[in-house]
């Protein structure tokens, strides 16, 4: 799933002349509780594997009071949320000074329902701040709403929302992801020799996930030179011409699958494939596959830095992967909430860019904290997910053979 502008800032939180100015300068106190500052040297860039700058936030965390509740969309669109957001998350507000009373972590399951009462339910708690990566746009504007009524600020993780005045967003910057994907694609159908590109581009779920329309946006304009959610079929640029340009509803891989095995069928010359995420990247590879096509013949992107997507990466069926340190997200989201939960302003160092809507679309620009996405090929696997312990080395190894591992310094 599941990589702007800086935004002013917004002293609409200060009460007074002084409280403004020392907004102005970084710096601010709480009408009660401890006075606290932010950090002077926290940016975008301060997280790490470690999670070395989040016990600089013990004195942050102590001037606030109430309750973060955070609400994960799923446990199926990718198995990030369950074995990395949800233990990365508790880590990271544990070593920023907060006891298991002060946050809480649920998962919605799937069910908007069920995350719009879960987010209600942490509001009746208590909380000072809600966490959530809506389900869709709809679930995300009730969530808000509600969250507003009650003067709770909400961050929204992953997945932008686009209401209200008192949202934020964190994740990776999308386009750039995007654009990671197009220039991976680029380089592979080079390196692969593909000669005269015909393409099918499979889109993720543009119909429910606006994250998926800045991914097109990103790789569209690296491929064919126009930041759309959708390319004309026919188009040509660098090359290539497109033959196919498809949206995996809802990001569901088997209609992926689907839409993939109509347009082989339909257009048999498809030879060069992009695809939004590394789930309907292996969806394409299945039909790949199946009409007896080796690798290193027909590309593939994606993004999310999977296992299954690592293998089809050494295994030469996809080109690479962009990989997201969800370690960073979590770390950027509990640091954005405690300055939140104290009453401070976010920095512009760390509240370094804006979310907008698509055009046309309901909603208002958003303050964001946009972190690096990093695109993985063979040669990057073990520098990035295998140093960080995001793939798991044995199972990798265990499906592509030791000696797969070993020819890519996987040791």
């Amino acid at each position: 799933m599941h990589l702007r502008k800086v935004r002013r800032l917004s002293f609409t939180a200060c009460v007074g002349a002084i409280a403004v100015l020392a907004a102005a300068c970084g710096s601010s106190s709480t009408a009660s509780g401890p006075s606290a500052t932010v950090p002077s040297g926290l940016t975008v860039d301060s997280f790490d594997v470690n999670f070395t700058v989040m016990a600089t936030l013990k004195d942050l965390h102590s001037a606030g009071s109430g309750l973060v509740g955070v609400i994960l969309p799923d446990e199926t669109s990718s198995v990030r949320y369950v074995n990395f957001d949800a233990p990365y998350l508790k880590k990271a507000f544990e070593t920023a000074g907060y006891s298991d009373s002060e946050f809480k972590i649920d998962n919605a399951k799937g069910d908007p329902a069920a995350e719009i009462s879960l987010a209600n339910s942490d509001i009746t708690q208590g909380a000072k701040v809600l966490i959530m990566d809506p389900l869709d746009p709809n679930t995300g504007t009730t969530i808000q709403q509600a969250a507003s009524a009650k003067g709770v600020k909400v961050i929204s993780y992953d997945r932008a929302t686009f209401t209200g005045t008192n949202t934020y967003y964190v994740s990776f910057n999308n386009v750039n992801v995007g654009k990671l994907i197009g220039q991976g694609f680029l380089d592979c159908v080079k390196a692969w020799n593909v000669p005269n590109p015909q393409v099918f581009t499979l889109n993720g779920g543009e119909d429910t996930d606006p994250n998926a329309i800045d991914f097109a946006k990103g790789y569209n304009s690296v491929v064919w030179g126009d930041a759309v959610p959708q390319e004309t079929v026919g188009k040509t640029s660098n090359g290539a011409t497109l033959v196919a340009d498809v949206v995996a509803e809802g990001w569901d891989n088997s209609k992926g699958q689907a839409h993939a095995q109509a347009q082989f069928t339909q257009h048999p010359n498809i030879n060069a494939t992009i695809e939004a995420n590394d789930g309907l990247a292996n969806a394409v590879i299945n039909v790949i596959k199946a009409r007896g096509i080796g690798s290193g013949k027909i590309p593939t992107t994606g993004q999310d830095a999977t296992l299954q997507g690592i293998e089809n990466v050494l295994q030469g069926f996809q080109c690479g992967t962009v990989y997201k340190a969800v370690y960073l997200e979590a770390q950027a989201a509990v640091a954005l909430a405690t300055i939140l939960r104290a009453g401070l302003t976010p920095p512009a160092a760390l509240q370094n860019g804006t979310t907008s809507p698509a055009a046309g679309k309901p909603g208002n620009t958003q303050p964001a904290v946009l972190l690096t996405p990093l695109w993985v090929d063979k040669s990057k696997v073990a520098s990035t997910v295998i140093k960080d312990n995001f793939v798991d080395k044995t199972a990798l190894c265990n499906a592509v053979t030791q000696k797969v591992c070993s020819d890519n310094g996987i040791t």
